[in-house]
């Protein structure tokens, strides 16, 4: 961990209430929603995971990790504090430092989430980026994602047991696929945490250009890094795009170049600078409106832009035939409409 070459300008903003739905990327925000309005899924779930043995998780954590707190990690306690204050969150969730050479940070638990960072993580990034990292994680715990994400991984684990049966691998494999494109939405969600969090877009972009390979910034060129997400999002082949199509299946995160052109495209978006003038959804109100609705409603509209404004062959192919289909359905109910306002009224005149 080194200190930050640039300084914060100004005080940062908090945001009393916040509710996760103030910053959610669309998709993430449907499944949600979706889950919220579940009776007792998250009890379900809950129960599941107790199957699991969490306690276990959290026990290995104090018995293998060094846990941070003002005699220990004192710089990421403060960042720890300081960001869940800023997030209001309402308890403040352990943070642990693990020895792993590779860049990882990760969020488990259900009952009492908590929060891992790796040494290589710790030891690669400034203060800042870690802030950024560190608002991220507490994304996590405050939009719930550690219900699905536990489920993801129980359904991983049982994976293996049902592959025998053909149908039940496949129907599997499909939940799993979905839950996996479910995944990398919420860290497109937790990257805007995290800079709320931080309020430092260029320490967020430290941050993915590190995950890409930057180990020093004075090599990278940033508009031909930011260039690299645009050329993977508009390739032109198809072999490319079912390439891309079998890359990501199994990936839980979106790739860095793609994570840091979403987040610097947001960091620049109104929906931002109306966040930090304190215009904002608030926990408690985030169920007026029929926010399911709404909330299904934007991830589908979020899918359908994306998808339109592609020029991956592929998506093209899929949006075509799809804008075909709805099309012709469209124009056999329009028929129908059109026969009901011809068709007389008076029964006297019917065959």
């Amino acid at each position: 961990m080194t200190e930050s070459d640039v300084p914060q300008a100004a005080p940062r903003v908090q945001f009393p209430g916040i509710s996760p739905r103030a910053y959610e990327h669309p998709a993430d925000k449907g499944a949600m929603a979706t889950l919220r309005a579940v009776p007792g899924v998250g009890d379900v779930l809950k129960t599941l995971n107790s199957l699991f043995n969490e306690r276990a998780e959290r026990l290995m954590a104090v018995a293998s990790h060094i846990r941070v707190g003002p005699s220990q990690y004192p710089v990421l306690d403060r960042l720890r504090n300081e960001s869940a204050e800023i997030l209001d969150l309402p308890k403040v969730p352990k943070l642990y430092v693990a020895r792993d050479p590779r860049a990882i940070a990760q969020t488990r638990g259900i009952d009492e989430p908590f929060v891992v960072l790796s040494t290589g993580l710790v030891e690669a990034l400034d203060e800042e980026a870690l802030r950024f990292v560190i608002g991220h994680e507490l994304g996590h715990v405050l939009s719930g994602h550690a219900v699905l994400l536990t489920l993801l991984d129980r359904l991983l684990r049982l994976q293996g047991s049902v592959s025998w049966v053909p149908l039940g691998a496949i129907g599997l494999r499909a939940v799993i696929a979905a839950l996996y494109e479910w995944q990398r939405k919420t860290e497109l969600s937790c990257d805007r945490a995290g800079l709320l969090a931080s309020q430092n877009p260029a320490a967020a972009l430290r941050t993915h250009l590190y995950l890409a390979g930057g180990t020093d910034t004075s090599q990278i060129d940033i508009p031909s890094f930011l260039e690299q997400a645009k050329e993977y999002e508009e390739v032109d082949d198809i072999r490319d795009s079912v390439i891309k199509l079998l890359a990501v299946e199994h990936q839980p995160h979106p790739f860095a170049v793609v994570r840091a052109s979403q987040l610097q495209r947001w960091a620049a978006s109104e929906e931002y600078r109306t966040i930090l003038a304190g215009n904002y959804l608030r926990r408690d109100g985030q169920e007026e409106g029929s926010p399911l609705s709404e909330d299904i409603g934007g991830a589908a509209k979020s899918y359908k832009d994306a998808w339109t404004n592609s020029t991956d062959p592929l998506i093209k192919v899929f949006t075509d035939v799809g804008s075909a289909v709805t099309g012709a359905v469209d124009k056999v109910f329009s028929g129908f409409r059109r026969s009901d306002r011809q068709e007389p009224t008076d029964d006297t005149n019917r065959a």
